[in-house]
């Protein structure tokens, strides 16, 4: 995205406590829709493409500055001081980029929040382009809510062409607080007047702060022109400072999310069931089915059926693929393969082309090749299972000694019984069997039946002997009664 000029910087504020939120947490490290309040902020100011990106931290400054950092790494870290305050927060934004070696002098400079996480760049540039087009020292994005209880209202001139001021709720008076037009707070400032103005700006109110709603008064008072953009998507201007705010804001968000995808080509039966991470791919001709959650880096492709009652974190699944009641984080499904009910895919799983993993089955850093099929009620993990293999119900691999964990390998065309165990590490080569019950614990063959051979042996009267009483015991002796009446008949 770009606009008519780029701005000279975008300074992102985020240097609050956020003590609302009532967390270890800082505010702004909060997530919804995958992403952190903070990195959807920045993401926004990014795609105006600014000269310089800058964000404005304090509390919690170590562990704030690294999440940027960690998430676009050509943010410039402003520290806030003790001086409190908006404007000194944008004056100390200023200051880190003359330190830097980029002032601002001139150009637009744009100051946003790390908790305003449905701000779009479609917006901020439009807010953008008016203040340039028209030529204005300060234009602040405005919106018009029903309940305006608690905003900064919008004062304009009698022509309703400028902005003539900005009162705050509990400094109005009655025809003010009618004013349906809010703050929000976001501003596009000429570069040399927004400078000029902050030092100007006092501490000396109830608050003892440096408000940057100060720039206004200045500019307008030196002949500067002060204009709004108002949006009326409320949405966009919303912060979040609690977990009910934040829950609100994430829900408005996953309704976005899931109505893009389904203009884009996604069927989603239950939009309300569904929760889908901003980060999530999905390509055309997918399903969606009620109770499913997509998270963080998923991957799902063409033709493919998610659901019902899903969640999939990090998952990439291949065309035509079906994952049914699963449970699954850092794994891969290739195209037409099934996976469910009831499976739970660990990280490192890799299921191949037409392969099956079945009911019940958890599998963690395992490789199935094209073809195989794990059906029913069973755990391989770390392994390698070659293609067109069948493994039976109940099967494991043993692969943890008590100190370290061993590989199963498992070639092409392998047929294994109910209930074996490959106590790893141990390979089974291609085209060979296991009967039921086996215990793998030497290497196979190709083409070789592996069985463990252990006669069994029946203990007569145990039962009657050690658990007298019981139930068992009394069916027993009734059974063994009929046995010989029988044979007494006969």
């Amino acid at each position: 995205m770009t606009t008519a000029t780029e701005p000279a910087a975008v300074i992102v504020l985020a240097a609050g406590a956020g003590t609302r939120m009532r967390s270890r947490t800082p505010k702004i490290l909060h997530t919804l829709g995958g992403i952190s309040m903070i990195g959807h902020a920045l993401n926004t100011a990014r795609s105006i493409n600014p000269h310089h990106l800058v964000a404005v931290v304090r509390h919690q400054r170590d562990i704030v500055a690294a999440h940027i950092l960690d998430h676009d790494p050509e943010v410039l870290i402003a520290d806030q001081d003790e001086i409190p305050g908006t404007g000194r927060a944008a004056e100390c934004g200023l200051t880190t980029l003359a330190e830097a070696g980029t002032p601002a002098t001139s150009g637009t400079v744009v100051v946003t929040y790390g908790d305003v996480p449905l701000l779009t760049g479609d917006l901020l540039a439009q807010l953008v382009t008016e203040h340039e087009h028209q030529g204005n020292a300060v234009t602040v994005l405005s919106a018009v809510v029903e309940d305006p209880t608690g905003y900064g209202r919008i004062l304009r001139s009698p022509d309703g062409s400028e902005v003539t001021g900005i009162v705050e709720h509990k400094d109005a008076d009655e025809a003010q607080r009618s004013i349906r037009e809010i703050n929000s707070g976001i501003y596009a400032f000429d570069a040399g007047v927004l400078a000029s103005a902050l030092q100007e700006v006092s501490t000396e109110n109830a608050q003892g702060e440096k408000y940057l709603t100060d720039v206004l008064q200045i500019a307008r008072a030196d002949g500067g022109r002060v204009a709004a953009v108002i949006t009326e998507d409320h949405w966009q201007v919303e912060g979040a400072n609690d977990r009910v705010q934040l829950a609100a804001l994430g829900k408005e968000l996953n309704r976005r999310t899931v109505e893009n995808a389904m203009r884009a080509g996604t069927t989603v039966i239950d939009p309300d069931t569904t929760w889908i991470d901003a980060t999530v791919t999905l390509a055309e001709d997918t399903t969606v089915l009620p109770g499913t959650q997509l998270h963080g880096a998923t991957q799902i492709g063409r033709g493919a059926v998610v659901g019902p009652d899903t969640t999939l974190t990090d998952v990439i699944i291949g065309e035509d693929a079906t994952v049914t009641r699963t449970h699954g984080r850092g794994a891969q499904i290739a195209e037409g393969a099934t996976v469910g009910p009831y499976s739970y895919l660990r990280p490192g799983t890799v299921l191949g082309a037409g392969g099956k993993i079945g009911a019940f089955y958890e599998t963690k850093n395992v490789t199935i090749g094209a073809g195989s099929k794990l059906s029913h009620l069973g755990y391989a993990g770390d392994a390698d299972i070659g293609e067109n293999t069948n493994i039976g119900c109940g099967n494991i691999t043993a692969n943890y000694d008590g100190q370290a964990k061993h590989r199963t390998v498992i070639g092409d065309h392998v047929r294994t019984s109910s209930n074996t165990v490959f106590v790893a590490p141990v390979e089974v080569a291609d085209g060979a069997y296991t009967g039921a019950g086996a215990i793998i614990r030497k290497d196979v063959p190709p083409g070789a039946l592996a069985i463990t051979v252990a006669p069994q042996r029946n203990m007569e009267g145990w039962v009657k002997r050690k658990r007298p009483g019981t139930g068992s015991a009394e069916a027993a002796e009734q059974a063994t009664q009929a046995q010989t009446d029988q044979s007494a008949g006969e």
